[in-house]
């Protein structure tokens, strides 16, 4: 993330059209890719994220961006869903995917595991607490490499990225 003060203004721009819209915004995020720059909003809801309704935030967000012209230089605006293998990284992420099976790397192999995958049950302080037939653990963010939501259907391998 390059600007957190950008971030921050197009999070506050976009949060109202997303409630509008019965959208959940997932997450804004400002990077440089090779010579441009793009702001990257992704947005979830509980029935998923179609076309349509990317473009429905896409329109009124871009003439909001032209109005309060919060980003100096140009860039690529992209509205998109965070996919099935999204990185969990802020506390209302957690939040929402409790119940859900997640899949966690860690920094150092804990317990000889390098990575696992378990249900989130409970996210506090920084804190996960997640389970696995029917033993939990709490697990430290500061532990993981990172959290993502789990699809069993991902086609990469446990352990490869």
């Amino acid at each position: 993330m390059a600007d957190s003060a950008t971030v921050k203004k197009v999070r506050e721009l976009a949060q109202p059209l997303c409630d509008e819209l019965g959208l959940f915004l997932w997450d804004v995020k400002f990077e440089k890719e090779g010579a441009n720059w793009y702001l990257k909003v992704f947005i979830d809801s509980d029935e998923g994220i179609t076309l349509d309704d990317c473009e429905s935030l896409n329109r009124p967000l871009d003439k909001l961006l032209d109005e309060y012209d919060p980003i100096p230089q140009s860039y690529v605006l992209e509205v998109s869903s965070p996919g099935l293998g999204r990185k969990l990284e802020r506390p209302e992420h957690f939040e929402v995917c409790i119940g859900d099976e997640i899949r966690i790397r860690f920094i150092r192999p804990k317990n000889g595991e390098k990575e696992i995958i378990r249900t989130l049950e409970d996210f506090e302080d920084d804190v996960m607490t997640v389970s696995k037939d029917g033993e939990k653990e709490k697990i430290p963010i500061s532990e993981c490499a990172f959290v993502k939501l789990y699809d069993d259907a991902e086609f990469d391998i446990i352990g490869g990225e």
